[in-house]
């Protein structure tokens, strides 16, 4: 049994740490689960000699139950990402366009590649914004257009009247992907109408997820929900046992634990407004997220030169731009060090001193 124990000890040693203040690449939440989450996960532990539900009927009416929809609205995935796969199968065929802004998240034109599908792509303004005005124009010759908010990399959001105005130029034979993986990190404020939208608009699917504000990146769940002529079709799809049996009890102790959440999203909310302004103190444009990280645009030198060698890991774009996750208060001084550090020609030499 030795060899065998070596081998499962290797795989845990190879997990990633939960806490680690350097991993700024995939915007994952930088805590632990929340205790009553963590205690919820042990105990499902204990059933894993045992099938999840066939199909993910109780998981489906817990979220249904919180967005305010019924439970034939609402549609389950291994993250986002599985929605996202759901929908381009049940509603396209190769060959196919699909419309995105560029840059976006990195799934989406692998996503296309998948499915087979012809990416119509949309350039960002130099604010990291959409232009919906030419998104609707390539959504009138694509199945599927995705809308992003807030969006990533950028973390902007377009005003609740321009996004109303999008889906109106949209045709109704368009399928509008909105994308809200980050929404819980949005200010009330800033936020859309999302049942009032699907009412309205039936070609309508909002994607979320659980892996960002909610910190289970590594369970992969993610669920959309919209009219149910559209939904109807996405359930078609849905994979047998295709979500875990940890599943069910990581959202529903998630839903229970609302008010630590919330502190938590602050909290992350907080950091990344302070890192946005200290940027700003040194004379390093960031564009105004929404999300739980920065994205710095592409400013003469590459910003992959002043964080290679830090041992930062951040996500780089051929652009030269860079998008740098919100962590902890120790992760916000490593990255504005790297930057007052750096020979970057927007840095302003107002200091020499370790930003704190």
């Amino acid at each position: 049994m030795a060899p065998l124990k070596r081998v499962a000890d290797a795989a845990v040693a190879a997990l990633p740490d939960a806490i680690d203040p350097m991993a700024l690449s995939l915007n994952e939440n930088p805590f632990s689960p929340l205790p009553t989450v963590r205690s919820a996960l042990v105990s499902a532990i204990d059933s894993v000699n045992r099938y999840p539900e066939f199909l993910p009927e109780s998981l489906r009416r817990l979220i249904a139950d919180r967005v305010g929809v019924a439970e034939d609205q609402v549609v389950l995935g291994a993250g986002a990402t599985g929605v996202t796969m759901q929908l381009l199968h049940a509603t396209t065929n190769p060959g196919d366009r699909i419309a995105m802004a560029t840059p976006t998240f990195d799934g989406y034109p692998i996503f296309a590649r998948m499915a087979r599908l012809q990416p119509l792509t949309v350039a960002l303004d130099e604010h990291g914004r959409h232009d919906l005005d030419a998104l609707a124009d390539a959504a009138a010759q694509a199945r599927v257009v995705v809308l992003c908010r807030p969006h990533n990399p950028t973390g902007t959001v377009e005003s609740a009247d321009d996004v109303e105005r999008f889906l109106r130029r949209v045709p109704s034979d368009t399928i509008v992907l909105l994308d809200e993986a980050y929404i819980e990190f949005v200010a009330p404020e800033f936020r859309l109408d999302g049942l009032s939208l699907i009412r309205r608009f039936p070609n309508l699917l909002v994607v979320r997820s659980f892996s960002k504000a909610y910190g289970l990146a590594g369970l992969r769940i993610g669920y959309g929900f919209g009219s149910p002529e559209l939904t109807r079709k996405l359930w078609r799809m849905q994979l047998p046992f295709g979500m875990g049996i940890a599943s069910l009890v990581a959202v529903a102790a998630s839903f229970d634990a609302e008010h630590q959440l919330q502190q938590r999203i602050r909290a992350i909310a907080a950091e990344r407004r302070l890192l946005r302004a200290r940027l700003s103190s040194i004379g390093v444009y960031a564009t105004d997220g929404h999300a739980n990280f920065v994205y710095l645009p592409a400013a003469g030198k590459p910003w992959r030169e002043v964080f290679d060698g830090t041992g930062l890991r951040v996500r780089h774009y051929d652009d030269g731009a860079v998008r740098v996750t919100v962590g902890d208060r120790s992760s916000t001084r490593a990255v504005l060090t790297a930057v007052a550090a750096s020979r970057h020609p927007m840095v302003q030499r107002i200091s020499q001193k370790t930003p704190g």
